[in-house]
């Protein structure tokens, strides 16, 4: 996926977590955060960030920051929304079925369902983006998160009940191939991990390679071919 019209600029405070203030071309600008995590390690006082101009009338402010650069020169695209975007196209590109969005199962709403043809096992999919690098490795979540738990145990029950079901973490930065379970944040959150693991659910990985103004997968492998039948 491809931002337009994209700036840099400089963080220099996160008044609340829908808003930072940046310094542009000059001037301190308001911008909108497209995501209520934490991003503590990357939007920091002094911090290059990327903002995008959407036109969108009607708007509180007018840009969205979406890329930040962390310390040492990693490259994070921090856009919530893109990791849904980018695991779409990737499925959609794959050519293994129809691709629908937003699909309810029970009391959940997944991200995606894959209608298999020709009678093959058809799967349900929850997308999560990993924006938390630490020793090489992506952490999830980096705050608390009680919808993703509730993800979970519905892959969970998904899986209980005879579903392929998988959970896919779109890696938003390079050099990362791996997501574990940040128990120092939320511990339920790796118990239900665990849980899920046990009873079937995939456990997938989407490496991306990060530009400023686009997010691309750069390794897709593994998740490919656990989706068309082979194992993890």
């Amino acid at each position: 996926m491809r931002y337009p019209n994209i700036e840099k600029a400089v963080f220099l405070d996160r008044p609340n977590r829908f808003t930072a203030r940046v310094e542009l071309a000059g001037r301190t600008e308001t911008v909108h955060v497209k995501n209520t995590g934490r991003l503590g390690e990357l939007l920091r006082p002094g911090a290059e960030v990327w903002l995008t101009e959407p036109g969108t009338a009607g708007r509180k402010t007018r840009y969205d920051l979406v890329a930040a650069r962390k310390a040492g020169g990693l490259l994070v695209n921090v856009d919530s929304q893109a990791p849904n975007a980018v695991a779409g196209e990737w499925l959609a590109g794959l050519g293994l079925g129809r691709v629908v969005p937003e699909y309810r199962y029970g009391a959940s709403r997944l991200d995606f369902f894959l209608e298999r043809a020709g009678g093959a096992a058809s799967l349900l999919l929850e997308v999560k983006g990993c924006t938390l690098e630490r020793g090489g490795l992506g952490w999830f979540p980096d705050a608390p998160t009680e919808r993703g738990l509730r993800h979970l145990h519905a892959l969970r029950e998904a899986a209980s009940s005879g579903f392929r079901s998988a959970l896919l973490f779109v890696i938003q930065m390079d050099g990362v191939t791996e997501v574990r379970a940040n128990v120092q944040t939320q511990p339920a959150f790796g118990a239900a991990l665990a849980e899920a693991r046990a009873a079937g659910v995939g456990v997938l990985y989407l490496p991306c390679h990060v530009e400023p103004d686009s997010l691309c997968v750069a390794g897709a492998a593994a998740a490919e071919a656990w989706l068309r039948g082979g194992s993890l």
